[in-house]
């Protein structure tokens, strides 16, 4: 994935369902490709959204990985739900 999918990726699917603000961090990951069992290495990005707990923020998150998915033929997406305690 080039930098430009990425960003069209953000701003057609991510953003219009988190408008209100958003993380992104370039990482390095890995995975098992379940074809071959080899250990694949891959740049990729780690996106972080702080939103009060809601099935329908779920819901988002679910189409954001639905559409990664999709768009960039991965066989998994990590994903996690944490509960924070946050202020302003």
């Amino acid at each position: 994935m080039s930098e430009a999918e990425w960003s069209g990726f953000l701003v057609e699917v991510v953003t219009p369902r988190f408008p209100d603000g958003l993380s992104v961090f370039d990482v390095q990951g890995q995975s098992r490709d379940p074809a071959s069992g080899r250990v694949v290495r891959e740049r990729s990005k780690l996106l972080v959204v702080v939103v009060f707990d809601s099935p329908g923020h779920r819901a988002k998150v679910a189409e954001i990985v639905d559409a990664y998915r999709r768009r960039f033929g991965q066989h998994e997406v990590f994903r996690v739900e944490q509960p924070v305690c946050a202020g302003v």
